[in-house]
């Protein structure tokens, strides 16, 4: 259904608006994503949102979003820059906004074999460090990301922009430690850690299939009653001054280790 809103006080601009904070996204099972990229990697991964915004782009992957939008019989709304910018929040809005279905995957249901690499992330504060790790868990091909404890909540607006897409081709999950511990022991999976306490570089063991590559909180790090139910505990090289390095690019490193061990496998 396309239709015309040109007024601040409509009520679906208020209430899209909202979306921006969480107690709304988790009442309404919704969240917002916002520019033709992050769309268009949506639409590839079979995935349209329930209303999409747009302030009249001529832009052929704006057309192609309209068109796809129209055809499953979506909400396609037209309205101006200066509304688009109101619900997103930025004074340089995007071309288009679309607002999404919550994405979130039981634990129960995730199928551990589709995947030989998982990441677990525990305490995640930063929304630009879980977005970069979503990216990460792309570029290897992980089966996606598991939340553990109280993290950033990866439907903000700012976790999404910084997923660059790849929130919607990984699967993200959520759950407290003692759940995941319990599903985890009841199939395979290697659960790996990183600590500057371990005295293996992490390039010394052969890892598992399914390698589930645990992170600790950017501050805090893992917890010692987390890392002493990893199966393994690993360190990289810190060779200056620097005593660790930032949560999603000791993920990366790690991860790529993981990816390399197994395609020469």
């Amino acid at each position: 259904m396309a239709r015309e809103i040109t007024g601040f006080s409509n009520p679906l601009v208020k209430r899209v608006r909202s979306l921006r904070e969480k107690k709304f996204r988790k009442a309404e099972g919704l969240f917002l994503a916002e520019g033709l990229r992050i769309l268009t990697e949506a639409r590839e991964e079979g995935v349209l949102p329930e209303m999409l915004f747009h302030a009249g782009s001529t832009h052929p992957l704006a057309a192609e979003l309209i068109a796809a939008m129209e055809a499953a019989g979506g909400d396609v709304i037209e309205t101006s820059a200066d509304i688009l910018s109101k619900i997103s929040g930025k004074d340089n809005a995007q071309a288009v906004v679309g607002v999404y279905r919550d994405r979130l995957t039981p634990l129960d249901a995730l199928d551990r074999t589709t995947a030989d690499i998982w990441i677990v992330a525990q305490s995640l504060r930063d929304p630009g460090n879980l977005g970069t790790i979503l990216r990460t868990g792309d570029a290897v091909g992980a089966g996606g990301l598991i939340l553990i404890d109280d993290c950033v909540d990866p439907f903000s607006v700012e976790s999404v922009r910084a997923s660059m897409g790849a929130l919607f081709t990984q699967t993200i999950t959520q759950a407290r430690w003692p759940e995941f511990m319990t599903w985890l022991r009841a199939g395979p999976g290697e659960l790996i850690g990183t600590s500057l306490k371990a005295t293996h570089d992490y390039q010394e063991p052969r890892y598992q299939s399914p390698s589930f590559l645990l992170v600790g909180n950017e501050a805090q790090g893992l917890p010692e009653a987390y890392e002493a139910e990893c199966d393994l505990l690993v360190k990289m090289p810190m060779l200056g001054k620097a005593d660790s390095l930032n949560a999603a690019v000791a993920t990366a490193v790690m991860a790529y280790e993981l990816l390399n061990q197994k395609r020469k496998r």
